[in-house]
């Protein structure tokens, strides 16, 4: 059975209220592909960018075990393992194997993952099977000709789709998860990357639509220029607010989001061990395009 969303506000450093909660997490760089092609994504293997979808490596789902005892050792208030990349969780097997190895070894660990929602209605039983407690999923618009701005195409069950309608699949897909995901226990968060010239006037709907469809938690992250959008503009911070303050009608809306890395090991806002846990086990990883997590 999944935590309550009030036991993730002092456990999980995501969902802390007000304060930091102290708490740590270590992000287990398992998921290599990805099955969406963002326009604004670009995976990128380093030890120096601060931003979703970075890592120094890929690892297996043996050696996140062996991660995470390193982790506990020099950081004792990791209380979450997550797995949000550098690809999506759900387009290889490795994300949902590594939890269930955890669910063995670490079973006082909170599980949380992040996807793109491609996979997530048809990945959806086995999510709550596994014991998942926190699952975020990207959904950055709601109009297909909106998310056809946003990412060029997506492959799906061997086939590649672009345009609009690639966007009507993911969009239909994404929804499609979080309703079957809802009532669960599962506490589910949305992701909306906030890209203004394309979807700024969108996110309240965004918002309106993602809380019918049973989201707890709403998370506008301002976009990262990168990939294709490299040389679009972030929105300022008034723009920011009032999405926020439009989104805040629907659902609960998360404050501070530190974009962290795929392999980000520590408490968030001190010192990250993450170059410690991981540099034995680093390895040559092809590049993809993948998504934000």
């Amino acid at each position: 059975m999944a935590i309550s969303y009030e036991e993730l506000t002092t456990k999980h450093p995501c969902f802390a209220r007000g304060e930091k909660n102290g708490a740590g997490r270590i992000h287990l760089p398992i998921s290599p592909s990805c099955n969406i092609e963002c326009r604004f994504c670009e995976r990128s293997f380093n030890s120096y960018e601060v931003r979703p979808g970075v890592s120094r490596t890929v690892i297996t789902p043996e050696e996140a075990l062996d991660a995470i005892r390193r982790a506990l050792e020099v950081c004792p208030e990791i209380h979450v393992a997550g797995i949000a990349g550098p690809g999506d969780t759900l387009a290889s097997p490795y994300a949902l194997e590594t939890f269930r190895l955890i669910k063995k070894e670490f079973p006082q660990l909170i599980k949380c993952m992040s996807t793109n929602g491609l996979l997530l209605a048809e990945k959806a039983q086995e999510i709550i099977d596994v014991g998942i407690d926190s699952l975020t999923v990207t959904v950055n618009a709601v109009d297909p000709v909106i998310e056809a701005q946003l990412n060029d195409g997506i492959v799906w069950h061997g086939r590649h789709y672009t345009g609009v309608e690639a966007a009507e699949i993911l969009i239909e897909q994404q929804l499609k998860g979080l309703r079957l995901i809802s009532g669960s226990g599962i506490t589910l968060k949305v992701n909306t990357v906030f890209v203004p010239d394309v979807n700024g006037e969108h996110i309240e709907e965004v918002a309106r639509t993602v809380a019918e469809a049973g989201a707890d938690i709403y998370n506008i992250i301002p976009l990262i220029p990168n990939h294709k959008l490299k040389d679009s503009r972030v929105p300022d911070c008034m723009e920011l607010e009032r999405a926020i303050l439009k989104a805040s009608k629907y659902i609960d809306v998360f404050r501070h989001c530190q974009r962290c890395r795929a392999d980000a090991v520590g408490i968030p806002g001190g010192k990250d061990y993450g170059e410690q846990i991981y540099i034995d086990l680093q390895r040559m990883s092809r590049k993809d395009t993948f998504s934000h997590g």
